[in-house]
């Protein structure tokens, strides 16, 4: 039986590759700027090959935003099996506090990932792509559950509206409560705010 042997600058199949590089963007992101890393310098820091990279990912742009089907598709499924006696309002910040234990684990990495797109343009108009994509497909579950437009629309992008700005309170001071207390309390801003008109 023949010996494997690996070339010296070959390492050994370790698993969650995705996730290293993941980690590895971010560090490089954070230490040396999005604009300043490259593809290659991720790879060799997750020691990983450029192929790798590209296996999962499409550019160093979506290491930032792998997870954007995964929590649309959570949100969706949340929003459809809401009590069809919850308001649509009601429905969709529940689906949106539902996803308190998707970021809890990961608050540290958030606040990294935050920090970087709010230091690129680009990257910030690709947030808000993605958070429309978000109410948009919010928006088609209340059409589902029999809201009409514009009211469908409107309280997906209200429930968008408040999901950002609890997000943002949530990863930029560790003494906040957590995700879904900070959504709870910027919808009862938003509702304070709406109750005179």
């Amino acid at each position: 039986m023949a010996a494997i042997t690996y070339d010296v600058g070959m390492s050994r199949w370790e698993p969650d590759a995705p996730g290293r590089l993941a980690r590895a963007a971010l560090d490089l992101y954070v230490g040396r700027g999005f604009e300043q890393t490259t593809v290659a310098e991720i790879a060799q820091r997750a020691g990983l090959t450029e192929r790798t990279f590209f296996r999962h990912f499409a550019d160093k742009r979506e290491v930032l935003f792998a997870g954007s089907r995964a929590l649309q598709d959570f949100l969706v499924d949340a929003l459809a099996s809401a009590p069809e006696s919850a308001t649509p309002i009601g429905a969709v910040v529940a689906a949106l506090e539902a996803t308190g234990p998707l970021f809890q684990e990961r608050r540290e990495f958030a606040r990294q990932r935050q920090a970087v797109i709010a230091a690129n343009a680009e990257l910030r108009e690709r947030e808000l792509i993605k958070l429309a994509s978000l109410g948009s497909a919010m928006a088609d579950v209340l059409r589902k559950r029999g809201v009409a437009d514009p009211a469908a629309s409107l309280t997906a992008e209200a429930g968008i509206a408040v999901f950002k700005i609890a997000f943002e309170r949530w990863v930029s001071d560790a003494g906040e409560p957590d995700l879904p207390q900070c959504i709870r309390q910027s919808f009862a801003e938003l509702k304070s705010v709406t109750a005179g008109s």
